[in-house]
């Protein structure tokens, strides 16, 4: 990295509201990193009800053209809120990482047809890694917050990250990448509460993100327009078939995904999806939506947080984005580098770039990496 956690200290705001100063016992000491939204608000609300001695956290992020520092992920609520609970609060200059790590990467993938997964990439590299890194050496801080829905489980034998109580809201997939050293450090106040109890909570202590809508756009994208952040001229070319016969031309690659069946512009009697992007000869190639299933789907870039059941023959639970039930699989290959699983039932569109992330029966996340077949 051109710039270490430790020399993040300059990138460090004054504090909007108090400095922040230790309790004297390091395991009342956390960090919450606070979006400016109601549930990182509610998070640092109820673990300083809790007696943790808290300190918020708001990264400054690249800010999308058009933005105009209005939506939830700008944070600029993060302060007030700090504020009416109390607590101390800096805003910490991640921008140039977050381009390195984030959005440059997103954009290669895109440009090599692959789909990306830029919030599991900015959980991963920029929280677990550069942000927590920085709070250890900055303020002597292990403990970590977020408002994500997920839990940690503690147990005697060791802390686990887990699906959230709610599996509407679940959102563990995007969590995978924390480190295993780390999971007994993190800490999810929201894992066992549903969105409505998050919000009343937020109304009785009249915070003023109570009524914030959530955002599910991406972060540096205005409008959520993914199109504007790549930077280069889609150009089109031909779409063909399963036999390989040109049916129509597209609009540029990085405007398509694997199992999209709309935007192809092709005239057909039936739905046809998307099943290959090509970046050698600039092509998307068609099918129907049986051939857009699989039953074998293989990762890269593994993390394993379960290595007694990060096993070869074992039987887990997969998702392969971050919607829906995990379904049963087959654990066939795994390796610190790689790991490949066998469906019981064929999964729709396996997507490169995306992640695929493994549970056991007791929803605990033993492993995720990257999809690349």
């Amino acid at each position: 990295m051109n710039r270490t956690s430790d020399n993040l200290t300059a990138m460090l705001d004054e504090p909007t509201t108090h400095a922040w100063q230790p309790s004297g016992d390091p395991d009342r000491d956390i960090a919450v990193l606070m979006s400016g939204g109601v549930d990182s608000s509610v998070t640092a609300m109820i673990l300083r009800d809790a007696g943790w001695n808290v300190v918020g956290i708001t990264m400054r992020i690249p800010v999308a053209e058009g933005c105009g520092g209005k939506r939830p992920c700008c944070g600029l609520e993060a302060g007030y809120v700090a504020r009416d609970l109390g607590i101390a609060h800096y805003y910490l200059d991640v921008r140039s990482e977050f381009e390195r790590l984030v959005i440059e990467p997103f954009r290669q993938a895109y440009r090599q047809g692959r789909t990306p997964s830029p919030c599991v990439d900015c959980n991963t590299l920029i929280k677990f890694w550069l942000v927590w890194d920085f709070i250890e050496s900055r303020f002597g801080i292990r403990h970590l917050a977020t408002g994500h829905y997920a839990r940690v489980l503690r147990r005697d034998d060791g802390a686990y990250l887990a699906r959230g109580e709610d599996h509407s809201r679940d959102q563990s997939y995007f969590l995978y990448g924390i480190p295993r050293h780390r999971v007994a450090s993190f800490h999810l106040p929201l894992g066992e509460m549903g969105k409505e109890s998050v919000r009343r909570l937020a109304r009785e202590a009249k915070l003023p993100v109570a009524r914030r809508q959530d955002s599910m756009e991406l972060c540096f994208a205005a409008e959520g327009d993914y199109r504007a952040v790549l930077g280069a001229r889609a150009e089109p070319g031909p779409i063909f078939d399963m036999n390989g016969s040109v049916i129509g031309e597209h609009d540029g690659i990085v405007n398509y995904t694997i199992g999209q069946r709309k935007g192809a512009r092709v005239a057909a009697g039936k739905p046809l999806y998307v099943i290959r992007i090509s970046v050698e000869d600039n092509s998307i190639t068609l099918g129907t939506r049986e051939q857009a299933e699989s039953r074998e789907v293989r990762a890269e870039e593994v993390n394993v947080l379960v290595p007694d059941l990060a096993r070869s023959g074992e039987t887990l639970y997969g998702k392969i984005r971050s919607q829906g039930e995990p379904s049963r699989c087959e654990l066939v290959e795994v390796s610190e580098s790689v790991m490949a699983v066998r469906f019981d039932e064929p999964q729709f569109a396996p997507t490169p770039g995306q992640r695929l992330v493994l549970y056991d029966a007791a929803d605990r996340v033993v492993a995720g990496g990257v999809i690349v077949n």
